[in-house]
């Protein structure tokens, strides 16, 4: 027959079994305590590591860069300026001028070069002398320009020469030799004043005949001479005197 409990024997049952509980779980493991502060410290270091090792990476896989060598400007060739017409590779050619102009008095051959009008001396009045001393040509009295004569022969050349200066042509004024075929005609110096006679003496307005011994070379070809005057004091004046003449044979 079922017995009802009253409600004391049922809290009796209750508390013993909470007894029984409390009892069995006394000797358990209590739970860790956490502890914030080390959890961030730890964040923090694993942070850091890791972006340590990332940077480290990142250097260690950047190609390296040399740099480029400084480039020195080369010097580049000075090139002449072509012409119009000229051949490739040929720059500006200079410009030749010849004195074609024959020398007062004188008809020079072809293939002779005619002298170049001397320079005034100092206090001329002209490029051929001044009012004290000058001269002009008036012929050839022997041997044209251009005679054709046998060689090694001796031979008289003669020029008409007027004194156009108001000083006497007479002891130290020189009729000199200043250039040509040298020495192929023997040629050599007028002396006035030497001999003594008149025609060593020519006054202001006067002519004279000068005459020059030459010998004719022994080979073949075109030979010229040229003289002047020149004063006592050893300043050239006046026209200039030529010869020439021409061999075709030998001695």
């Amino acid at each position: 027959m079922f017995v009802p409990k009253s409600p004391r024997q049922i809290f009796m049952i209750v508390l013993a079994a909470a007894t029984l509980l409390t009892s069995c779980t006394m000797g358990a493991t209590p739970a860790p305590t956490v502890d914030v502060n080390a959890i961030n410290t730890a964040a923090v270091s694993t942070a850091m590591a890791q972006l340590s090792l990332q940077f480290t990476q990142t250097a260690l896989a950047a190609p390296t860069f040399t740099a480029s060598p400084t480039n020195t400007a080369a010097s580049l060739p000075t090139l002449a300026t072509v012409t119009a017409g000229a051949p490739a590779g040929i720059g500006t050619l200079p410009t030749l001028s010849f004195n074609t102009t024959p020398v007062t008095g004188t008809t020079p051959l072809p293939g002779f070069t005619p002298l170049a009008s001397p320079a005034a001396p100092s206090g001329a009045t002209s490029a051929l002398g001044d009012a004290c001393n000058n001269s002009a040509f008036e012929g050839d009295v022997t041997i044209p320009d251009g005679e054709v004569l046998k060689p090694g022969v001796n031979f008289q050349k003669i020029w008409k020469l007027r004194n156009t200066g108001t000083c006497a042509w007479d002891e130290g004024y020189t009729l000199v030799y200043i250039g040509g075929s040298t020495p192929n005609l023997d040629p050599y110096n007028y002396v006035f004043g030497k001999g003594g006679s008149d025609d060593d003496f020519v006054a202001g307005g006067e002519a004279i005949n000068m005459a020059i011994n030459l010998t004719t070379p022994c080979t073949p070809g075109k030979y010229e001479g040229h003289w002047r005057m020149k004063n006592d004091k050893g300043y050239y004046f006046g026209t200039l005197l030529s010869v020439y003449v021409e061999v075709k044979e030998k001695c």
